[in-house]
């Protein structure tokens, strides 16, 4: 099952920061992480649902021409839209997925601790329209915590299972410690490998 808006609105009206991403060294390294395994410099368009205060978002932001961020929680659109208020790139949403998706594509999408909040049948979803969305070359980026806890589905290594199962995505990059697990993975609809940073600038 998918875990319930109500969890959501109850950490947000405790806290406008619930998950304190803004503060700990720890989500500082998994986000600084995260935006060095981007295989290309900038991005044309980008999407990130599930961005909660935006914390990420303002790393993911200079690499994009634009960036769409959204979340289900009210109070986390309001805390993201103050964040990046300054960047004129970024759109903050009130978007629940994966009822709601964006129109258009992406070359970038980013699912950073979201998956394992849905059920089965939900993250299935949301894998889908992520990759769906991506045209041919575009990169889709997974990022999640490894610990159990009550409230999620599967762990990040469980997840990247899936996301690596996906007939369309080919690997670039993975990275596992005992907290979280990264990947990258590019949409690709031809055979043969997926372009890497040195193969693109034709050094390899």
């Amino acid at each position: 099952m998918n875990t319930p808006d109500s969890y959501f609105e109850g950490q947000y009206a405790r806290a406008d920061d619930p998950w304190r991403l803004a503060e700990r060294w720890y989500d500082r390294r998994k986000y600084e992480l995260t935006v060095a395994a981007l295989p290309r410099a900038r991005y044309r368009a980008a999407f990130e649902p599930g961005c909660s205060v935006g914390v990420l978002s303002a790393l993911l932001a200079p690499r994009c021409d634009a960036l769409l961020c959204a979340d289900r929680a009210p109070r986390a659109v309001e805390a993201a839209s103050r964040r990046l208020a300054r960047m004129p790139q970024v759109t903050v949403r009130h978007m629940s997925v994966p009822g709601q998706w964006p129109a258009g594509s992406f070359d970038l999408v980013v699912l950073s601790e979201l998956l394992y909040y849905f059920g089965s049948a939900d993250r299935a979803r949301v894998l889908r329209h992520s990759i769906d969305s991506l045209g041919d070359g575009g990169h889709l980026v997974t990022v999640h915590w490894n610990h159990p806890v009550d409230e999620h589905t599967r762990t990040g290594r469980e997840i990247a299972e899936e996301v690596e199962a996906a007939a369309e995505l080919r690997p670039l990059a993975r990275y596992d410690d005992p907290d979280f697990t990264l990947t990258v993975h590019e949409r690709a609809t031809g055979p043969g490998a997926a372009l890497s940073p040195a193969r693109a600038e034709g050094l390899a």
